[in-house]
């Protein structure tokens, strides 16, 4: 990569994050809203797009039976039988609920990444990998502070 296309990508992250804002959702909030209703981290990771820290989420070791819904607008997205233990940290499913996220390209770190968000309210849940087990051989690495568990 050259100096040249470092410096495109640098400047272009602000605008992919301000047209992938106001991008049409079912659910919207102002961002007033989306703070009044999200702790800090939260906020971060589900508006900013950042990261929780590894091993820091309860639900990276839940395995009980139920469903993981969007922390933004209570979108059922993932179910307990597709989570798995990656060993990364984070919470990580083979696959999604049918239709409840939707993905872009990422270039946060430069190189290319699928990241994966709430297909309803736009929230960032996390990125999809290709090291993933069968049948899909994904791994949705999920920031925990972004769902919200429902036992069965």
């Amino acid at each position: 990569m050259n100096r040249r296309h470092f410096v495109f990508l640098a400047a272009a992250s602000p605008l992919a994050y301000a047209a992938h804002a106001a991008e049409g959702f079912e659910v919207t909030r102002t961002d007033a809203e989306w703070r009044a209703m999200l702790t800090d981290a939260q906020y971060r990771v589900m508006r900013r797009e950042k990261t929780e820290p590894a091993f820091s989420s309860p639900l990276d070791k839940q395995y009980g039976k139920g469903e993981y819904h969007c922390r933004g607008c209570d979108l059922h997205i993932y179910r307990s039988e597709a989570k798995y233990d990656s060993t990364t940290g984070w919470p990580s499913f083979y696959e999604s609920v049918d239709g409840a996220v939707a993905t872009k390209t990422d270039y946060k770190l430069i190189y290319p990444r699928t990241e994966v968000h709430c297909r309803r309210c736009g929230s960032h849940l996390g990125h999809i990998f290709n090291d993933g087990p069968k049948p899909t051989g994904e791994r949705h690495c999920l920031n925990g502070v972004s769902l919200v568990f429902k036992p069965a």
